[in-house]
């Protein structure tokens, strides 16, 4: 199959931009005592995954949910894997409780009601969960209070039975958006701090922490390079988006949209059919590759309206790539990746793990 066969919208990998991603990472933490723990939410694709692990320099990977977890496991990618999340709801706790008897599977808690559910499940399943402190860095998400709070429920986790106190994480992802790197870096620091002093007093309290689990893309020579970090969890690395195309960052965009245009109305403008469902807007409208002056006015279900300048060439049935500013919705809204050499496809990807199996399996 020739790349003008591919039927749009499609996602598309540039294989050998992918690779160099992959190795650049994996070769920033060879020689390193932190190390990568790739974030499957990325891309929720087990061939990608598979070529994370193959490079080597991680302790395992990096999930969102026990439905990726699932699919990792059933993959056999990764022998440890990390549900970086609270995994509250119907049947969670117990669903992950069974995986933990076939890998090492580790969650992230930052409540009682989180730890006493999981461990419960993992009783009644006869298997031990590693949990990891989740500890509120500064991002406005999930996470227990640093310091006294946070020490407290790792005394709990390691007096409660079922589960097994492995460490903390924290994940600095409000420090992400920072195009600047000193202002980045600085950010990060103060972040980070909240994590290692949190640290230093489970230790105090001779509690067991041997992963520190941080970071992501845009932090992963800032805070892989701090002392008592152990992991970093990047995931946008991969393929990259054209959010996070900052200068000290050495990824290549190696993911775009395919789309055919359906419509030129008028000079300065033409429709093509990549929507909201097939490219995610949460960071706003995609940019066009390789047409200068060139922009996405406006997403709306199954077109992208764009504006061109009016001596511009295009015409209905060509096609226009897109750059997602967001890969990780945009991937989760389709089924599969054709990834390309040249113009040639060499493989057809599925995104296994897309959408939410919970779901999945009630409606079955």
């Amino acid at each position: 199959m020739k790349l003008h066969d591919i039927p749009t919208p499609a996602l598309v990998v540039d294989v050998a931009a992918m690779d160099r991603n992959i190795r650049r990472m994996a070769d920033y933490f060879a020689a390193r005592s932190c190390k990568l723990r790739p974030h499957f939410k990325a891309h929720k694709t087990p061939a990608i995954a598979r070529r994370q692990i193959a490079a080597g320099s991680c302790t395992g990977i990096t999930c969102a949910t026990v439905g990726e977890a699932e699919c990792l496991a059933g993959e056999g990618i990764a022998e440890q894997i990390l549900i970086a999340n609270e995994i509250v709801g119907p049947g969670k706790a117990d669903r992950a409780a069974l995986l933990a008897r076939d890998v090492d599977l580790i969650v992230a808690v930052d409540s009682e009601y989180a730890l006493d559910d999981i461990a419960r499940a993992a009783v009644q399943a006869g298997s031990n969960v590693g949990v990891l402190v989740d500890v509120n860095v500064g991002l406005p998400r999930c996470g227990i209070a640093p310091g006294e709070p946070a020490v407290e429920l790792a005394k709990r986790a390691a007096d409660t039975k079922g589960v097994v106190l492995r460490g903390a994480m924290g994940y600095e992802g409000h420090v992400m958006v920072i195009r600047d790197r000193a202002e980045r870096e600085a950010r990060a620091a103060r972040s980070m701090e909240r994590l290692l002093s949190t640290v230093r007093m489970m230790r105090e309290a001779g509690l067991r922490c041997e992963i520190v689990s941080a970071g992501g893309t845009c932090t992963f020579d800032i805070t892989g390079a701090m002392e008592g970090i152990t992991e970093i969890q990047a995931g946008t690395y991969v393929l990259m988006d054209s959010t996070y195309t900052y200068d000290d960052l050495p990824f290549e965009l190696a993911f775009t949209i395919h789309a055919t245009v359906l419509s030129r109305p008028r000079a300065g403008q033409c429709a093509a059919d990549a929507g909201l469902k097939a490219c995610a807007a949460d960071h706003g409208n995609p940019s066009v590759k390789g047409i200068e002056g060139a922009s996405v006015l406006h997403l709306s279900d199954e077109h992208a309206t764009i504006a061109l300048p009016a001596d511009s060439t295009v015409r209905p049935g060509d096609r226009i790539e897109l750059l997602p500013p967001h890969i990780d919705p945009t991937i989760n809204l389709h089924d599969a990746l054709y990834a390309i050499d040249g113009d040639r496809v060499v493989e057809v990807w599925p995104v296994a793990a897309r959408g939410y199996l919970e779901q999945r399996l009630v409606a079955g």
